[in-house]
């Protein structure tokens, strides 16, 4: 029995909630534009997938865990340009809130997306939340004016960090604050290591140590951090966002999430934009046979298994044709209609491909 209780007591210090992210702000980005990363862990919640929503004021597209019934999201973007996330904190609550009133990050994070459009936007939403907020966490957002900030949030306040006057030109969080008890921070190894690996990325200059042809922060970060191995990759780790954004005074339409739904050693990415309805590729999405992706499926079966390879063949292949058709776009090259139209077919393509490339490991 006492055995039994000490073991019990492990599992219980440890986070079921436990995330590692960073923002670039756009002038340490090379292209001018933030950039937003969330390695997900959820021991709850390992079943990921897409999902696009017609908000109260804007259109939306966010990842959700396979069993939700809607009204959550676990990071996403909308068409105002305007990207969240979170990360779980353990050192903020300080009240006498139940537990089983709290957690209501994934609510928080499908409003804003509703009805935020700016930084500033989210600001004024978190004043006018009713109090408590049943939330602790930190949120990460970036805009399409060149916003980016993490805020520190409990059931009462919330204290901003802005990313745009950091002098490193980023910030890695994962699941503690700079705000909290010092005493109850979780995740401190992964923000060692994530920080390491980002001071590898962005030299002290400011330039990019990556800079050549054809790469992107999309690809660096998936490779430099979700797949970077232990401790940012664990067993709960369950998807990998990140949000390229546009420079201030681009087409918002133009950011792009990209999203490895399912484990990031076994599962590819796709590219998703929100477009004016929904243009999800089917292989993120919920399918006819259950609530899960075929992505996170997959993903989940080959967990154990050394597919990158394959992995890395697949990706490219998206890589190459996406940039090609997203430039043209970007150009003006492609009417909005155009753009689409080409992205359906070239999705449809790539779903196909994907099955095909992985469905082979599976048995």
């Amino acid at each position: 029995m006492k055995r039994f209780l000490i073991l019990l007591g492990l599992l219980l210090a440890v986070p079921s909630f436990a995330c590692t992210s960073v923002i670039i702000s756009g002038k340490a980005s090379g292209t001018g534009a933030p950039v937003m990363f969330k390695h997900r862990d959820s021991s709850a919640h390992l079943d990921n997938r897409m999902e696009w929503f017609h908000g109260e004021r804007y259109l939306f597209i966010g990842l959700v865990n396979a069993e939700s019934v809607g009204g959550e999201v676990w990071g996403g973007t909308n068409q105002a340009g305007f990207s969240i996330m979170n990360t779980a904190t353990y050192d903020l609550k300080d009240d006498d809130v139940p537990a089983s009133e709290m957690d209501q990050e994934g609510k928080l994070m499908y409003r804003a997306l509703e009805i935020c459009a700016t930084v500033e936007d989210f600001e004024r939403f978190l004043d006018t939340l009713s109090r408590p907020m049943h939330v602790e966490a930190n949120f990460g957002v970036i805009d399409a004016s060149g916003g980016a900030a993490y805020y520190e949030v409990n059931n009462f306040k919330w204290v901003k960090f802005d990313v745009n006057a950091d002098p490193a030109g980023y910030r890695v969080v994962t699941n503690f604050t700079q705000t909290g008890r010092k005493e109850d921070r979780k995740g401190e190894d992964r923000y060692l290591e994530a920080r390491e690996i980002m001071a590898r990325m962005i030299l002290p200059d400011g330039s990019l140590a990556f800079r050549q042809k054809g790469t992107s922060w999309h690809k660096e970060l998936m490779n430099g951090i979700s797949r970077s191995g232990k401790p940012i990759l664990r067993d709960v780790t369950s998807s990998t966002i990140i949000f390229e954004g546009v420079r201030p005074g681009s087409d918002p339409d133009h950011t792009v999430m990209w999203a490895s739904v399912g484990y990031p050693t076994s599962t590819a990415y796709v590219p998703m934009m929100v477009m004016d309805s929904d243009h999800l590729p089917s292989i993120v999405k919920k399918n006819a046979a259950s609530d899960h992706c075929i992505t996170c499926d997959i993903g989940l079966q080959l967990k154990e298994k050394d597919v990158m390879k394959e992995v890395w063949k697949t990706e490219r292949y998206i890589d190459v044709r996406f940039d090609r058709l997203f430039g043209k776009w970007q150009e003006g090259k492609l009417s909005d209609g155009d753009f689409r139209a080409s992205y359906d077919r070239l999705m449809d393509k790539y779903s196909k491909i994907y099955q095909k490339n992985f469905n082979k490991y599976v048995r």
